[in-house]
């Protein structure tokens, strides 16, 4: 039976504004400039639906936004770019999730957080059904979704999803090693866990990359893909595949959402039918895109764009 949507997206959706450059925070009551400012829909879910649409998939967003006018504009934008919202929930006693973000002159992005509706909105008995009528289910922002998590709704979905064969993708937000119980309920569930190795060195302990991947691979999941920024990515399957591969030489404007839209550009990878290599690739050129504009992929455009950047730009 064919699916309705061909990925799913659920978790951290954040409202964000973005400025640069920023050497540091004005002393006092005073007033810097900056050369530009702008407005995101960003988050391990936010980014990663928005960069599978641009591609075009057919997506649809789960988590929750607040009663406020961050949410109205969250659920504009991902209207905007074709992003389904129907289970886009608004979250009573909760603001929207919301990130101030100050791009440095490198792309390195300080931000002051406001945490929000992606710890209160909750996937009901009667929402499982359209959860899962999908090719690809991406669980984004384990350690900010508090309800989900804490009642076991995120690991009774996922094993659905498995039950069903959906195919699911794990990612999480800045974990630290008390993050770790939640991360290890998932990964039985899980086909591909993306973290950055600097979060997945938070949640083990470890340092080497092929150590922080089997680790998690004896905890249930069947492929480790570590993010290593300028590095490039670290892939370990369990069946024995495994490679490295280098990013992008791009002039980088702003990092913020990098890894996110890493995960949209795999998942169009995976629903393209690609080698784990080119779905790796593709993964790196869409990070390697929203890196070179300000705001969560805002260097993205579309599919064909972004085969055009993997032709053309040349690899560290």
């Amino acid at each position: 039976m064919t699916a309705t949507f061909d990925y799913t997206a659920m978790g951290f959706i954040t409202f964000d504004a973005l400025c640069r450059p920023v050497m540091q925070i004005p002393p006092k009551g005073d007033t810097y400039f900056v050369e530009e400012l702008t407005l995101a829909v960003s988050g391990a879910a936010g980014s990663a639906v928005i960069v599978a649409a641009k591609h075009g998939l057919k997506t649809q967003a789960v988590g929750g936004v607040g009663q406020d006018d961050m949410g109205d504009w969250v659920l504009m934008k991902l209207n905007q770019f074709g992003v389904d919202t129907h289970l886009m929930q608004r979250c009573a006693d909760f603001s929207t999730s919301s990130s101030l973000v100050t791009t440095r002159p490198d792309g390195q992005r300080p931000a002051l957080h406001k945490r929000g509706a992606t710890d209160g909105f909750f996937v009901s008995d009667a929402e499982i059904d359209r959860v899962l009528d999908t090719k690809i289910l991406h669980v984004g922002g384990v350690g900010l979704m508090n309800r989900m998590d804490d009642t076991g709704r995120t690991a009774e979905i996922m094993a659905e999803a498995r039950r069903r064969g959906v195919i699911t993708t794990l990612d999480v937000f800045a974990s630290t090693a008390a993050d770790l119980p939640k991360v290890e309920r998932l990964l039985p569930y899980t086909d591909y866990f993306m973290p950055s190795e600097e979060e997945a060195r938070a949640i083990s302990g470890l340092h080497e990359n092929h150590d922080l991947a089997h680790f998690l691979l004896e905890r249930g999941a069947e492929c480790v893909i570590l993010t290593l920024g300028a590095q490039g990515a670290f892939y370990c399957h369990k069946d024995g595949t495994q490679f490295t591969t280098p990013s992008f030489q791009i002039a980088v404007k702003c990092t913020c959402g990098c890894g996110d839209c890493f995960n949209g550009g795999f998942a169009t990878g995976l629903h393209l039918g690609l080698t784990p290599q080119e779905c790796v690739e593709l993964a790196q050129a869409s990070s390697a895109q929203n890196a070179t504009g300000l705001g969560s992929q805002a260097g993205v455009r579309d599919l064909a764009h972004t085969m055009q950047f993997i032709a053309s730009t040349p690899l560290r």
